[in-house]
């Protein structure tokens, strides 16, 4: 049985819903206990998206995007507007969602039909224990065009955000180095 966004909220508003959860291609979905390495590297991009944007965009951490069958809390996104236009509904799309993998990796994946649907222009699967961040851009119905990887030694150039770069190198410097 699928649920509907309208009745995730419902549920949401009488209690039924865990607080840990969030609604996946209709399905009710406890999220994972975040690891210290998870929360370390969600943090620093936070913090680095967040620098770069300044009151361009709303930078947001762990925050819903209600999609059509989804109501995923990316580890990070980036919306365009401020967060005051947001106050009786959450966004529908983003410019950028990062999910950050230490052991969800394939069920993170699972979330990227739903994401090019809501024309989510690009998304980062950072996978930590692999040291790599796979872009996945242009979408296109369900699926993303392009997806490429990139590993230490190399800089991801984001094709959202104009002028923003990231050296892989450094954001697992930064978590090694903590």
């Amino acid at each position: 049985m699928t649920i509907s966004v309208d009745a995730y909220h419902l549920m949401q508003e009488s209690g039924m819903a865990a607080p840990r959860a969030e609604l996946i291609r209709g399905v009710i979905i406890e999220k994972m206990s975040k690891s210290p390495l998870h929360t370390g590297l969600t943090f620093q991009l936070r913090e680095l998206l967040y620098r770069w944007a300044g009151n361009r965009f709303w930078v947001r951490k762990e925050a819903p995007l209600t999609l059509a069958d989804s109501e995923p809390a990316p580890d990070v996104s980036i919306v365009r507007g401020l967060h005051d236009e947001f106050s009786r509904s959450h966004p529908t799309t983003a410019v950028l969602v990062v999910e950050v993998s230490v052991t969800t990796e394939s069920a993170d994946r699972e979330l990227l039909p739903a994401y090019a649907l809501a024309g989510v222009e690009e998304v980062w699967l950072v996978l930590a224990l692999k040291q790599q961040i796979v872009r996945s851009s242009q979408p296109s119905g369900d699926v993303y065009a392009e997806s490429v990887a990139f590993g230490i030694g190399e800089v991801l150039p984001s094709l959202a955000l104009q002028g923003f770069t990231l050296p892989v190198s450094d954001l697992f410097t930064m978590q090694s180095a903590s």
